[in-house]
């Protein structure tokens, strides 16, 4: 029985088509053609980066506490999984299966709540992390279309929907500069009530604090 703890600081696409391109295809043949990974675009740019940074410092003690935590539950945990795997591998085991049943779902039943105390304690972690990278993408189909525009490009496919790309025909690194162009910075501090979804509804763009101060 594996415990995974974690201090959560960081849709699956449905695959569209099916696209190769013949591998001495030059890169005009399929300039109107292009990939683009959306989440390594919003993951690289500055403004994501910044703030993941400024978090680090700004809910150092929450992320802290939530490691402390979290080792402290997988200390407490282990025992009794090991407890259990030695159960379920002594000879007695086939003549012990209501008594295993019970003893992993007990288990279970304290990972369970331990992952959802820690979750609690980086929740505020977590709820800055979704705000900064919500309003990067509200930019996101801006940078794409002016991505496409400057490229000529008249169909985007996600990764996900190829199974091979020329090296020209993506354009991730080019949507990349649009977002450090359109969005430079982001607020880490959500308004309060906000929850992932209401970026929209109320767009303070606080400039984030220099890190460290």
């Amino acid at each position: 029985m594996k415990t995974m703890l974690k201090a959560a600081l960081l849709a699956a696409t449905p695959v569209l088509a099916a696209v190769t391109f013949p591998a001495m295809a030059s890169a005009q043949a399929v300039s109107n053609v292009a990939v683009v990974d959306l989440e390594e675009a919003v993951s690289k740019s500055n403004a994501y980066n910044t703030a993941i940074s400024q978090i680090k410092v700004t809910y150092k003690a929450q992320i802290d506490a939530a490691d402390a935590r979290a080792k402290a539950l997988t200390a407490e945990l282990q025992p009794l999984a090991a407890a259990y795997q030695a159960a379920a591998k002594a000879p007695s085991a086939a003549q012990n299966q209501a008594a295993l049943q019970q003893q992993l779902a007990t288990l279970q039943q304290r990972e369970q709540a331990a992952n959802v105390e820690v979750s609690k304690l980086s929740a505020p972690v977590a709820l800055a992390r979704a705000y900064a990278i919500e309003q990067i993408q509200m930019k996101l189909e801006a940078a794409v279309n002016s991505a496409m525009t400057k490229k000529r490009i008249n169909v985007v496919l996600q990764p996900q929907a190829v199974i091979k790309v020329l090296p020209a025909a993506d354009i991730t690194n080019d949507v990349l500069a649009e977002l450090n162009v359109t969005v430079p910075n982001v607020s880490i501090t959500p308004p309060a009530g906000w929850q992932p979804g209401q970026a929209g509804a109320a767009q303070a763009p606080a400039q984030p604090r220099p890190q460290g101060r």
